[in-house]
């Protein structure tokens, strides 16, 4: 499992070595992606580092040119839907924190099929199903359900919901499971409990070996990632590489696909606050992403591995999305609403965090189709797990 192997990692040690990279070690990664080999750790190392800062519109380009040669002029849209906000644990970061005194809501089968048909009249075919965490309220009999009623409706349904033991993956498989996307929100071990000091999430060892259950699963596409602004989004990434590293040597029948949302800097603090949720919980994060920082890190994965998807979701401005187009990421989120019910009705329920991109489906798409980019809506049909 990967969390005996984070386990022997320093991440003071390998925030210093990040720290300790030079252009020359920059050139030498580079040189590594023009000439098509194979990047380790170590040419991430260098990619993330701030001795990359000036190297920026090399990689750009060097980005663009290998996305465009594995995915074409492709965007996937994609779309959450928000099943419950019920939730056992204490993130200090999140809006579903049990502690916030919010409105909790589980969505009934017949207000899940009313969502539903929102999504199929704004186009679309996948879906992301998200809960809070929640084994009595949003357990594995509901999940499925769930699924079993939307998947006669969707070409494909992906989850995003607490980590689950290996048979419970086994059997959502039979109802039409794609993905499952768990972020690590932080891969620092010695500070993870800060941000999780309460609920079955505060155990590092069973959230970071969630990925290797989907693995055993054998699940078609397995997503990981971590929250920017916990803590240094540098060493954030080269623990993220080696994960993935891991992953694709150990589970090499699944494909994979990251996401690193961040907690977005705003001029007004409370603004700031809430688009991490922290309106409620009052939460301020300790690092403050910005757009260079951030394109570089989206442009260093995207070097480090040509086949792994990137998606940028919508708690990103529509200028930054539109800019990101070309650059590195393969799917968007459009039309998004965060809580549970949003999209067939006015919803009095907390959001979990608060978009920034609030375009509709056909304006997005028109961005996209702008920028030169096709739009996919669906990109698979009757996929054989036996194949």
């Amino acid at each position: 499992m990967f969390s005996n192997i984070v386990d022997k990692i320093s991440w003071d040690s390998v925030s210093d070595c990040i720290c300790s990279q030079t252009a020359n070690d920059v050139s030498r990664a580079l040189s590594a992606v023009r000439a098509g080999e194979y990047l380790t750790v170590e040419h991430l190392k260098a990619l993330v580092s701030p001795a990359a800062a000036g190297f920026i519109e090399e990689m750009a380009l060097l980005s663009q040119q290998i996305t465009q040669r594995r995915f074409g002029k492709t965007i996937q849209f994609y779309i959450p839907l928000y099943l419950s906000n019920e939730c056992t644990n204490h993130c200090v970061y999140c809006g579903f924190n049990r502690n916030n005194k919010i409105v909790r809501k589980t969505l009934s089968d017949k207000e899940i099929l009313s969502e539903a048909r929102v999504l199929k009249e704004m186009g679309y075919e996948h879906i992301l199903l998200l809960t809070g965490e929640s084994p009595v309220h949003v357990g594995v009999d509901y999940i499925e359900n769930a699924m079993r009623l939307l998947q006669p409706h969707f070409a494909q349904l992906s989850l995003e919901v607490m980590p689950l033991d290996v048979s419970d993956y086994v059997r959502l498989r039979s109802c039409g499971l794609h993905a499952v996307y768990v972020y690590q929100e932080t891969y620092n071990k010695n500070r993870y409990g800060i941000y999780h000091p309460a609920g079955r999430k505060r155990d590092y060892s069973w959230r970071v070996d969630t990925q290797d259950r989907l693995g055993i699963a054998e699940v078609h596409k397995i997503g990981l990632g971590a929250l920017l602004g916990l803590e240094n989004p540098r060493t954030e990434m080269v623990f993220i590489g080696k994960h993935l590293r891991y992953l694709q040597k150990k589970y090499w029948k699944s494909k994979y696909a990251l996401a690193f949302p961040r907690m977005c800097p705003h001029a007004d603090p409370a603004v700031a606050a809430a688009s991490c949720g922290g309106a409620v919980t009052g939460f301020t994060p300790q690092y403050t992403i910005d757009d260079k920082l951030f394109v570089q890190i989206i442009l260093a994965m995207r070097l480090f591995d040509s086949d792994v998807e990137i998606s940028l979701t919508t708690r990103e401005s529509p200028a930054f999305r539109n800019a990101m187009i070309p650059l590195g990421i393969t799917s968007l989120s459009a039309g998004s609403h965060t809580e549970p019910g949003g999209y067939s009705k006015q919803s009095d329920e907390l959001p979990q965090f608060d978009t920034n991109d609030n375009r509709s489906v056909s304006e997005l798409a028109a961005s996209v189709r702008t920028a030169g980019y096709e739009v996919v809506m669906k990109d698979w049909t009757d996929f054989d797990y036996n194949v």
